[in-house]
């Protein structure tokens, strides 16, 4: 059984990681904000998987086991905070707009560079720590969760349904497969996951999408191998979750 790791204090900084790397499982005392400002970063807990591009970040209160995982060449920042400015006691993925994205680098650049037992810097990091969190508070949340299924008939479909996300088969098909029948298959998929099937199919080929394309792979090469019928259907499904189209996932 592997280790976890404790820390009694979230750490905050800066932490570039190469794409597939990661931090393995941990937990620390106070609650962190995790963001990657380039590339996309996934966070595993035993709840699920939240998976966040730059215009989104991850909150992690204080006692979650959790790992981290790298999409892409990742610029990880990460704020340690003593507070719940959210009040919020479960994962959940944040929005991040133009100013809180630069409050956050400012914020981690400065804590990695600064001279922490300067005054001077003390002071600039307290001020921009006080904006942060003022930002933070006004973030909307966003759904980019994938919880984990309890029901083995249910843990076996998703799990076929990670495997290959361009899996087309319908509710009936899978739950044939799984020794079900479609309506409890559906009851368990609102009642363990809180979404209909059809939502967390989305879900899962947005979070599997934005994989491959921290990875480099083209917007078509992605639309195909995550099940939409076209680029362009893809296209608008990916500009409604994010803001933004696939494209430009990566050159922001």
């Amino acid at each position: 059984m592997t280790e976890i790791r404790h820390l009694p204090q979230a750490p905050t900084g800066r932490r570039p990681l190469a794409r597939g790397a990661g931090i393995d499982a941990h937990r620390h005392d106070t609650h962190q904000i995790v963001y990657a400002c380039r590339g996309v970063v996934s966070v595993t807990t035993g709840a699920g998987v939240w998976v966040a591009p730059a215009n989104r970040a991850i909150w992690i209160p204080a006692g979650t086991v959790h790992e981290h995982r790298a999409h892409g060449d990742t610029d990880l920042r990460l704020v340690g905070l003593t507070g719940n400015p959210l009040g919020i006691d479960r994962p959940a993925v944040l929005a991040v707009g133009p100013l809180l994205r630069e409050l956050i680098i400012a914020y981690t650049d400065t804590t990695t560079t600064g001279d922490p037992t300067g005054d001077g810097a003390r002071g600039e990091r307290r001020r921009l720590l006080a904006v942060l969190l003022d930002q933070l508070k006004r973030a909307p949340e966003q759904q980019l969760h994938l919880p984990a299924p309890e029901d083995p008939r249910l843990a076996a479909v998703c799990a076929a349904l990670r495997r290959a996300p361009a899996d087309s088969r319908t509710l009936a098909q899978l739950a044939r497969q799984a020794g079900t029948s479609d309506r409890t298959l559906a009851r368990l998929f609102r009642r363990e996951l809180g979404m209909s099937f059809p939502q967390w199919r989305t879900q899962l080929r947005l979070h599997h999408a934005l994989l491959l394309l921290a990875d480099g792979e083209s917007v078509t090469a992605v639309a195909h191998r995550c099940g939409w019928a076209s680029a362009s259907a893809f296209i608008d499904v990916f500009r409604r979750a994010f803001g933004y189209t696939p494209g430009r996932a990566f050159t922001m």
